[in-house]
């Protein structure tokens, strides 16, 4: 998929434009993308003094230099960019060298008498470049109503993220020139989709003056509700979503040029570098999936945050304490199959304090019921997971009843420790980790599986649904067909499980349910003859 160009435009100058876009570049860098981030604010560039610290070298040319390639006949968009020291993916194009040449580079440009000679084409097979080589490309464009302000922000961008303070003259600014970008990007001869613009409520104060605040917020909301429109999922409110969208002023970090997403490696809501993170990941996500952001800002963040990183383990396993010497045979067995495994124990505090796990997935082996930790464990699992394709395995030992188990673990498809023993369940956890169907279940399993669901009591509905299964189950059995009999084990176990309360809806299995049951039993007795 190319890239994706965002550029960052306010009105009017104070409002951490700059600030905002370089932190958003270091996170998204450091969540695995390739990013380039372009000072088009030509006549006060100052994006540079963020990366200073860990830029290699000087920038000796930058976008200005791109006019003089294309005068030359010279096509090198990547010619000037500086690889930024121990920041990821992250480069940066200065607006040009720092020497006493500049000023006069940047007044000599006339951008209309550009344009007329073919820059815009030649600026297009940039863009494709920059699209081509990074996964977003971050443009700083400068602040008003100018020709370079419509280069970044009608020409090259996919989607404009506009910074304003709580003012009237701040906000109508930059709402008017989210306007007038998109008109102007009608008349272009190049083949683009809307422009999305992104409002990003800045330097907000709502500690002193709550009540002030929050009148202003409902302002800011219904001057930018018509911006919202185009990307917004229709069951968020614009209110909800500009309260994400919202960076603080934090006194600390309006001196300097500094990131503080270096320093705040897991913020707490109360910092900036929060909400910088849901800015990035919105940027992360292109502007999707707000409905997720809505539910859970933490895990919507940290979706984004592991959507490249690499894991340490492939698997972790929750071990509760009565099982601890099996444990070990089965993490051993999987790591003869290659797995890279890890235990945690219950009660293992450090687990829980992690800001991040190490495991793509979680393996639980129960025994008899899930502990209270190993519920913890799974909420904790399941919330850093949100979006992302990461699961939960049960394991039962051979004396715990599926029916009995909450449903957040009995409703998932669990592996079982049988006659084939642990080597058996590894084997199983391998296939379901590939992607592939687990070895059938034995007969003595499906004998005890049977036997619950002859003991159940469930709506007409359920049984309904019983009886189906019970069928296909007996087809399966008789063809020898080991893999689709696994499966479908599974589903009525799922199908068999009381999901509500006996409300005198309930009654014991029918007669004719009773009857199949027992021509599945004589079916696995032959099989196994």
């Amino acid at each position: 998929m190319p890239g994706s160009v965002f550029t960052f435009y306010s009105y009017k100058g104070g409002v951490g434009r700059s600030f905002t876009l370089a932190n958003i570049a270091v996170l998204l860098a450091r969540w695995g993308h390739r990013v380039l981030c372009l000072d088009w604010d030509l006549e006060a560039p100052g994006l540079g003094d963020y990366f200073r610290p860990r830029l290699p070298e000087r920038p000796r040319g930058g976008v200005v230099d791109l006019v003089d390639d294309f005068r030359a006949g010279r096509f090198a968009p990547d010619a000037h960019a500086l690889r930024l020291r121990r920041s990821g993916a992250l480069d940066f194009l200065a607006a040009g060298r720092e020497d006493e040449d500049y000023v006069g580079q940047v007044q000599s440009i006339d951008w209309e008498a550009l344009y007329d000679e073919g820059f815009g084409e030649y600026l297009e097979k940039c863009r494709e470049q920059w699209t081509t080589d990074y996964d977003f490309v971050l443009i700083d464009s400068r602040t008003g109503i100018s020709d370079i302000g419509g280069i970044c922000t009608a020409h090259l961008p996919d989607h404009l993220v506009v910074l304003f303070t709580a003012n009237r003259q701040s906000i109508r600014g930059a709402t008017e020139l989210a306007g007038r970008a998109d008109a102007a990007r009608n008349l272009l001869p190049y083949d683009r989709s809307r422009l999305t613009v992104l409002p990003v409520l800045s330097r907000f104060d709502s500690r002193e003056e709550y009540g002030r605040s929050e009148e202003w917020r409902k302002t800011v909301v219904a001057e930018t509700a018509g911006l919202y429109g185009p990307w917004l999922d229709q069951r968020v409110a614009p209110e909800t979503m500009s309260r994400h969208l919202t960076l603080p002023y934090v006194s600390y970090w309006s001196f300097g040029e500094q990131l503080p997403v270096l320093s705040e490696k897991t913020p707490s809501a109360d910092q900036i570098g929060f909400a910088l993170e849901t800015v990035a990941a919105v940027i992360a996500y292109r502007l999707d999936r707000t409905d997720l952001l809505a539910e859970n800002r933490d895990a919507y963040v940290a979706a984004v945050r592991a959507s490249h990183r690499k894991f340490k383990h492939e698997l972790r396993v929750s071990i509760p304490r009565s099982v601890i010497e099996p444990a070990g045979e089965l993490l051993a067995e999987l790591g003869k199959r290659g797995v890279r495994a890890v235990k945690s124990l219950s009660g293992d505090q450090s687990m829980l304090e992690r800001a991040e796990d190490d495991a793509r997935h979680l393996c639980l082996i129960v025994d008899g019921k899930v502990s209270r930790w190993q519920q913890a464990e799974v909420e904790l699992f399941l919330q850093r997971s949100f979006g992302q394709d990461r699961r939960v395995i049960p394991i039962l030992t051979a004396g715990t009843q599926a029916a009995g188990l909450p449903g957040y673990v009995g409703n998932l498809r669990y592996l079982r420790v049988g006659a084939r023993g642990l080597a058996g369940v590894a084997e199983d956890l391998v296939a379901q980790l590939k992607g592939g169907t687990p070895s059938p279940a034995p007969a003595a399993d499906l004998t005890a599986l049977l036997a619950q669901v002859r003991g159940a009591r469930l709506r007409p509905s359920r049984w309904d649904l019983v009886a189906e299964l019970l069928a296909e189950l007996q087809a399966a059995v008789e063809a020898g067909d080991d893999a689709r009999t696994a499966e479908l084990a599974v589903d009525l176990t799922v199908a068999a499980k009381p999901r509500t309360p006996d409300a005198g809806d309930h009654s014991p299995a029918p007669r004719e349910t009773r009857r199949a049951i027992d021509l599945l039993l004589h079916a696995l007795a032959r099989t196994t003859t």
